[in-house]
């Protein structure tokens, strides 16, 4: 269940952003923007100059559209705050990407469960102007598309270590490219500077085994050598990989099991 409603979007790609939101907008930029430019990786930094995200207002979709068609072919594709697996499967698999088209409050400024506009642009859109990160993320759908529910529980798995909290090393340092770090400032800094986080290599196997939590910190992220291996991690027999590590079922969590997916 969701306390949120989408704002329609006309035919244009505008949403009507109301005072409120467009302050809402700016404050949630203008604490991130500082925290990303030292700790993102250079894939998003590049994107983000590419999108030139207003911070005065919050921006409208047509805006987003034009740079992700221009770079990687995709759209965003407005969508209610909640949606089902099979849409958001088809979406990726058709090189759309969803966004609830709502803000969240100022009463859950700093933590909301569900993902919302500024979540969405600002954490992911920069991500996929990169040609590595598009290509997997819509083999990503292609798949899930056509998988089983239970196939599809591991698939998320990998999009959650992935595309929402992917870590990176770049020049030695390591950086974040995960949409859901990037849109938080608290995960932000934990990421990278908490000792209590484990931060080790990225294998298949172990990320499809690895139960997460949406509601804390991350216990632990895995680590790519350099974006291009996304590219390289699509050209694997992903569904294969799925089989095996449904019959080796589950690391214990890393944390108590509320909530576990």
């Amino acid at each position: 269940m969701t306390q949120y409603q989408s704002k329609p979007v006309d035919t244009e790609g505008r949403i009507a952003w109301d005072d409120n939101e467009n302050s809402i907008w700016h404050d949630l930029v203008q604490r991130q923007q500082q925290l990303v430019q030292t700790r993102a990786c250079r894939a998003y930094l590049d994107g983000l100059k590419l999108l030139d995200l207003p911070t005065e207002r919050a921006p409208h979709l047509y805006e987003i559209n034009r740079v992700l068609l221009a770079t990687t072919g995709w759209r965003v594709e407005p969508v209610p705050a909640l949606i089902s697996f099979d849409r958001f499967f088809a979406l990726l698999a058709a090189k759309r990407f969803p966004v609830a088209t709502f803000l969240r409050s100022r009463d859950e400024f700093d933590y909301l469960q569900e993902p919302d506009f500024f979540h969405e642009i600002y954490g992911h859109c920069a991500m996929l102007t990169n040609p590595d990160f598009a290509h997997f993320t819509h083999v990503y759908g292609q798949l899930g598309q056509a998988a089983e529910p239970a196939e599809r529980a591991y698939l998320a798995r990998l999009y959650w270590f992935t595309v929402e909290f992917g870590l990176v090393e770049e020049m030695g340092k390591l950086k974040i490219y995960g949409g859901g770090i990037l849109s938080s400032p608290g995960e932000t800094r934990y990421a990278l500077e908490s000792d209590q986080a484990q931060r080790v290599e990225f294998l298949i196997n172990r990320v499809l085994r690895t139960p997460y939590r949406i509601d804390i910190m991350q216990p632990i992220y895995f680590v790519l050598g350099e974006i291009s291996h996304l590219y390289q991690l699509s050209q694997v027999d992903l569904m294969q990989e799925v089989g095996k590590a449904q019959q080796q079922g589950l690391f214990a969590p890393l944390f108590e099991q509320k909530a576990a997916i």
